[in-house]
């Protein structure tokens, strides 16, 4: 099934970064409880953006991938995606 519309890809390019951060809670926070590692992003801005910031490295694959496949819509729709990000990780670095 070969999908090739943006918002394909603006749903891959959420749900990725999102994974990507479970990975780096597992890699960086590993003796503490999920919800404290919640807790430390929501009290301190600046640790949610660099986590946040190392978590978009996950929609390069998907990225990628779609692209490698030709379907450029949907590697539009990650693009877009991985910039809203961007614009969330600029606010809480710098504005928040």
């Amino acid at each position: 099934m070969k999908r090739n519309i943006p918002v394909l890809g603006l749903i891959i390019g959420i749900i990725f970064p999102m994974l990507g951060m479970c990975v780096m809670y597992l890699v960086k926070f590993t003796g503490t409880p999920f919800s404290d590692f919640l807790h430390t992003m929501m009290a301190n801005h600046k640790v949610a953006a660099m986590v946040l910031s190392l978590s978009l490295l996950a929609n390069a694959i998907p990225f990628i991938y779609y692209t490698n496949k030709r379907l450029d819509l949907t590697a539009r729709g990650i693009l877009i995606a991985t910039m809203l990000y961007a614009v969330l990780i600029v606010l809480l670095k710098f504005v928040w």
